[in-house]
C-alpha cells in the first residue's frame, strides 16, 4: 500500500501564493507518475497538473498554466505544486495522486490512471 500526505493547504488573499507538497510512503514503485487534482464545492474532481518519473513529461490544466509549477524529489518521494496568481476560483480541496507506473503524455492527465489518492488539502482563495 501506499501512503500520501498532503500539506501546505491554507486561506490566502487573491493574487498570492501556496506552496503544497504530497510526501509518499509505503510500498511505493520503482518509477511512477505523480499529480495533484482539485474539487471545488458542488463540482466534479478536475485535473491541475502532473508529473512523470523523469520530469520529463509535465502537464497543466488551461486554467493553471502560467501560474502553477509541480515539480517533485524522488529521493524524498514528494511532489510540489507552487501556486502563484492565486485566484478565487482556485478555491477547492486539492488531491494529491500516484500512478502505480511512469507515464507520459496525455496519460498524465488521466485520474483513472491513479491508483493512490492523498486525503486532500483545503485552498481558500479570498477575494
Amino acid at each position: 500500500q501506499v501512503q500520501l500526505v498532503e500539506s501546505g493547504g491554507g486561506l490566502v488573499q487573491a493574487g498570492g501564493s501556496l506552496r503544497l507538497s504530497c510526501a509518499a510512503s509505503g510500498r511505493t514503485f520503482s518509477r511512477y507518475a505523480m499529480g495533484w487534482f482539485r474539487q471545488a464545492p458542488g463540482k466534479e474532481r478536475e485535473f491541475v497538473a502532473a508529473i512523470s518519473w523523469s520530469t520529463i513529461s509535465i502537464r497543466y490544466a488551461d486554467s493553471v498554466k502560467g501560474r502553477f509549477t509541480i515539480s517533485r524529489d524522488n529521493a524524498k518521494k514528494t511532489v510540489y505544486l507552487q501556486m502563484n496568481s492565486l485566484k478565487p476560483e482556485d478555491t477547492a480541496v486539492y488531491y494529491c495522486a500516484v500512478a502505480p507506473n511512469d507515464m507520459y503524455g496525455n496519460s498524465l492527465y488521466l485520474g483513472s490512471e491513479y491508483d493512490y489518492w492523498g486525503q486532500g488539502t483545503q485552498v481558500t482563495v479570498s477575494s
